[in-house]
């Protein structure tokens, strides 16, 4: 079956849009641009979909990859037939693929092969057919003392050995016994006798069992931590009721003696081979649907840090604080470059705090400072209210979340930024650029290192790595990149390029200064016709020589709007300045074969407001008064928060006492969510109830649950969260479907 025809079934779409998205994949587009720059060809399909098309046809082309290797593999071996061959090619999973492959694939010996190599398959195939019940008479013709058969139970025992394995490796039958585990398989943990004190931290799992099929990833992710951890056993069981009987239907024709072998076999093989297959097949199952939650999770979580709200182009004071080592403070001008830098004491004494105060006032009238930014980490809240009563007119104060500004600070970006300044000041100034610009900023962070996510160092790696590659690059071209400022790190995510020309592109802008067009892009070093194609849409150029240079138009039609332009006896300035010419364009004119109605939708919203950054407008927020630890919590209480994590069983809320607290799924809303994304997102500015304090274990329990019918938010909230549709059931199936 062709590609386009199996995706277009599972995804619901039409068999061209599929194969036209895979024309343009296999020509080097990226899924940004297909889903920006090719909606005609498309259908106008979304990254989303774009990117299940692209992960799907490369699992089925490794799927034919290896139905390749197998038929050669059986067909050398001599033992292939029309009809095994006809099953190979219509196959449409890996594992029933493997299952058929199973019998034929080259393993080490076993019981079968040494009872074979003993001459014992006619016997087995004798007993299979259950057509004579005289087992000694059967048995007595493959005795052979050379080859160690000395006696008719010997001769049994090697003739149950190979109906064992057979039935273990037919197809039909493993076909079974994965449904009846996915199905009805429970998760079995208790803790390893004498270790309950180390393991602690797992003791929900001391004893603990659930299905298989409904369990949430974190719980699979926290018992299989454990397991590794050596504290916790993980089992996985099924009752042997749910297969040995439908396998009996099967394999069992008679009552005599020669079925009781079978059944003999049948018992031994489901126990010794079948059992810890599958165990071995359903560990891998859940792990992959364990992984892929939480790396969902996980990835959402960025997406709403990278689009997160930027302050924009301001003056800025940024502050590290510390209590001993005092509170690094950097000055950055308006693109973010460092001006000045200092340290200031003010929780040292009477002393310290005189000359930090004269410090910061002194900073900021003579570099006009717009804003300050202040570290969340130790002395966050102290000083905070330090500088608030300063009483600076004019100035907003921002506490920021400082998660992975140490990790940054200590890498070979900021060493290549800041050559001659140590960690602190590196520190101070990557916290002040990320309210500038979170997305330009965190970018050069490992986002394994910013703070959001649920179990991201347990799961699968190469997959974590590909989705986070796909989140950044999403919202970096989302956003859209200028041209004659963005770091090389930025710009190495723009679609098209990554980081070899990134660097070209920041060599040439070095010797050469700002680009003034789009065009002279081309003049970049290795930066052939296609990087240019893939890239240009995405990188703007502020005040650059041709208005277009700001939008996200792409070069490739800019004709189309000079045509539109020349109909109305105008400029293509006054198009972007003018709603009343914009008004006048009847976009059905412009339709040719090449550019349809969704390509001129889009550059008619360009025209109204080019280049266009998508994030929200920054709000200010401000942490309650004299709740500066856990010490000062008070159940009841009403508090503003911000957001700083999401996971499965609900969302981490940072209320400014440098612990944060959980609103766990069930106090998120007055309703049912299933999803947590549904109501709260990373950095959402919200108002929580405390519930619980336990100070000792540093736990904070929230509520955001109203006396209205929905939780009361403080800021806006894009709906912009992934759901998750379906039961595990039916996910399980589904990864059960494309299992490797």
């Amino acid at each position: 079956m062709a590609y386009e025809i199996v995706i277009s079934k599972e995804l619901g779409v039409t068999n061209r849009q599929v194969l036209t998205t895979i024309e343009l994949l296999d020509e080097g587009a990226t899924v940004p641009f297909i889903a920006r720059y090719r909606k005609e060809l498309t259908g106008s399909l979304d990254e989303v979909q774009i990117t299940a098309i692209r992960d799907r046809v490369q699992q089925l082309r490794d799927l034919d990859k290896r139905r390749e290797a197998v038929v050669k593999s059986i067909t050398e071996q001599g033992k292939m037939t029309a009809e095994l061959e006809l099953q190979l090619q219509i196959v449409e999973t890996m594992s029933a693929l493997e299952d058929l492959y199973l019998p034929y694939k080259p393993k080490r010996r076993t019981r079968a092969s040494i009872a074979r190599e003993k001459g014992l398959q006619e016997l087995a195939d004798l007993l299979l057919g259950q057509s004579s019940n005289d087992l000694d008479a059967l048995a007595a013709n493959f005795l052979d003392d050379e080859k160690g058969v000395s006696s008719l139970e010997d001769a049994l025992a090697g003739a149950r050995d190979i109906i064992a394995e057979q039935i273990a490796e037919d197809a039909e039958v493993r076909a079974k016994a994965r449904t009846a585990f996915i199905e009805e398989g429970q998760f079995v943990s208790r803790v390893v006798p004498g270790k309950e004190d180390a393991a602690i931290k797992y003791k929900d799992y001391f004893e603990w069992s659930e299905s298989l099929k409904d369990a949430p990833s974190h719980r699979v992710l926290a018992m299989r931590r454990g397991e590794k951890e050596e504290l916790l056993y993980l089992d996985i069981q099924v009752s042997e009721d749910l297969v040995i009987p439908a396998v009996e239907k099967m394999y069992l024709t008679s009552r005599g003696d020669a079925a009781e072998q079978v059944r003999l076999a049948l018992q031994d093989g489901y126990k010794r081979l079948l059992k810890p297959s599958m165990e071995t097949e359903v560990r891998v199952l859940t792990r992959q649907r364990a992984d892929e939650e939480a790396i969902r999770v996980f990835v959402d979580n960025v997406r709403q840090l990278l689009l997160a709200a930027p302050l924009g182009q301001k003056r800025l004071l940024a502050i590290d604080p510390g209590f001993r080592t005092g509170c690094k403070t950097v000055v950055l001008d308006a693109q973010g470059l460092l001006v000045e830098n200092t340290a200031v004491f003010p929780h040292n004494g009477a002393g310290g705090l005189a000359e930090a105060q004269k410090t910061i006032v002194h900073l900021v009238d003579k570099y006009q400072i717009e804003a300050i930014a202040i570290g969340n980490g130790t002395a966050g809240r102290e000083t905070e209210e330090f500088v608030r009563k300063l009483g600076l007119r004019d100035v907003t104060i921002v506490m920021v979340n400082e998660s992975g500004a140490s990790i940054y600070s200590a890498s070979e970006v900021a060493r290549e930024e800041f050559p001659d300044q140590d960690v602190t000041v590196r520190g101070a100034v990557s916290i002040g650029r990320r309210l500038m610009d979170p997305l330009a900023e965190l970018v050069k962070i490992d986002p394994k290192s910013i703070g959001v996510g649920q179990y991201q160092h347990d799961v699968d790696q190469n997959k974590l790595q590909t989705a986070l590659d796909d989140t950044v690059i999403s919202c970096v071209n989302a956003v859209g990149v200028e041209l004659n400022t963005a770091s090389k790190q930025v710009l190495s995510y723009v679609s098209g390029l990554g980081p070899s020309l990134a660097q070209q592109i920041v060599n040439y802008r070095n010797a050469n200064g700002p680009f003034k067009t789009r065009k002279e892009l081309k003049k970049v070093p290795r930066l052939g016709e296609k990087a240019f194609e893939q890239a240009a849409g995405f990188l703007r150029i502020r005040n650059g020589e041709h208005p277009l240079d700001a939008s996200a138009v792409h070069p490739e039609r800019y004709a189309v709007v000079e045509t539109m332009a020349r109909d109305l006896n105008t400029k293509i300035a006054n198009l972007l300045s003018d709603e009343r010419l914009r008004k006048q364009i009847n976009l059905k004119e412009y339709v040719t074969e090449e550019v349809g109605l969704p390509t001129l939708n889009d550059i008619l919203g360009e025209l109204s407001k080019p280049g266009r950054d998508p994030r929200e407008q920054f709000e200010e927020f401000k942490f309650a008064d004299g709740v500066n630890s856990i010490a000062d919590l008070r159940v009841g209480m009403k508090l503003p928060g911000v957001v700083t994590n999401i996971t499965n069983f609900g969302a981490f809320v940072d209320i400014g006492v440098h612990q944060d607290g959980l609103v766990h799924l069930s106090q998120l809303a007055n309703r049912y969510v299933s999803d947590p994304h549904e109501i709260v997102k990373v950095q959402q500015h919200v108002e929580v109830t405390v519930t619980e304090i336990d100070e000792n274990r540093k736990r904070i329990g929230l509520s955001m649950k109203t006396e209205d019918k929905g939780p009361r938010k403080v800021g806006k909230r894009r709906s912009e969260g992934s759901t998750e549709g379906g039961d595990m059931a039916s996910k399980l199936a589904a990864l059960a479907s494309k299992f490797k």
